[in-house]
């Protein structure tokens, strides 16, 4: 199984340095990637989430909220969504036959659009739960606009299979290998989920946005930024539950550092080790 790392569109949140840690400055805005996975499996192709797509890029006004686009001020490129990056990598498109969502937000989500004939896979509760568009916070960030596909869904309760390192996992996902694991970490939303993926001897475990900030995973002084300490607790569905998430990450982590790859959906650190490349530049096949 081969796994390319895309960044799926950058967001650009207001505050700079209090966001990302990395930036030069508190008055120019941050840099946030949005880390989604390709899998080749030689057969399909499979994502881990989709990130912004290409109908958020052309017309973002009605696509997405007034509030975020503000907030976030994404990057609209078209050559870093993931149809496009897939395609400079020379695979096509339509070869996407799964897609496995961490969750629902907007710009994990995006690109659903762009792969109608893929098999959606997530936990019930963030499909129900988002469905409901119940607050004012939610029809911000939960996007029926983005949700064309929503036939091709397919959803799994939390708990029901074996522990995957301590974690709780879900029973096998249909149609897809057992070394792909849907791991349970509400929180940030009702329904949030990480994805482990296995490649040999070890497995990447993509978190979501169970965390935002590689530093609070340091197993002695966990640290975050204070724009995204603001941003994460904005956005929590149950504190509780996601501060209890993190610590059990941190544990994994540094129980099994040779067994685990951890990391999230939006820190830049983290993404470009493991692209090996700026995100700032779409993946293409001279990168591979």
């Amino acid at each position: 199984m081969r796994i390319h790392h895309l960044n799926c569109i950058s967001t650009c949140p207001m505050g700079g340095k209090l966001m990302d840690g990395v930036t030069d400055s508190v008055v120019r805005r941050g840099h946030l990637t949005c880390h989604c996975l390709l899998i080749e499996t030689g057969t399909e192709l499979i994502l881990v989430d989709t990130g912004l797509g290409r109908r958020d890029v052309a017309d973002p006004k009605r696509r997405l909220s007034r509030f975020f686009l503000s907030m976030l001020k994404p990057d609209f490129r078209d050559e870093m969504t993931a149809f496009r990056q897939i395609q400079a990598l020379g695979f096509d498109p339509r070869d996407v036959r799964h897609i496995i969502l961490t969750h629902l937000d907007f710009d994990h989500a995006g690109g659903l659009d762009d792969f109608p004939q893929a098999t959606v896979h997530m936990l019930a509760a963030e499909r129900d739960y988002a469905f409901l568009q119940k607050t004012w916070l939610d029809r911000q960030r939960f996007r029926p606009q983005q949700w064309s596909t929503k036939e091709q869904w397919k959803v799994y309760p939390a708990g029901e299979g074996e522990d995957w390192f301590g974690l709780e996992r879900v029973r096998a996902l249909d149609g897809l290998p057992p070394d792909i694991a849907l791991v349970p970490l509400v929180g940030h939303t009702f329904g949030h989920s990480g994805v482990a993926v296995q490649r040999g001897d070890k497995w990447l475990l993509q978190a979501g946005d169970a965390y935002f900030y590689h530093r609070e995973m340091d197993a002695v002084h966990p640290r975050c930024t204070p724009g995204l300490v603001f941003y994460q607790w904005m956005m929590e569905k149950d504190s509780a539950a996601r501060h209890n998430n993190q610590a059990r990450l941190r544990a994994l982590k540094r129980s099994f550092p040779d067994e685990v790859e951890l990391f999230c959906g939006h820190d830049l650190v983290e993404f470009e080790r493991l692209a090996g490349r700026s995100a700032r530049v779409p993946a293409d096949m001279l990168a591979v």
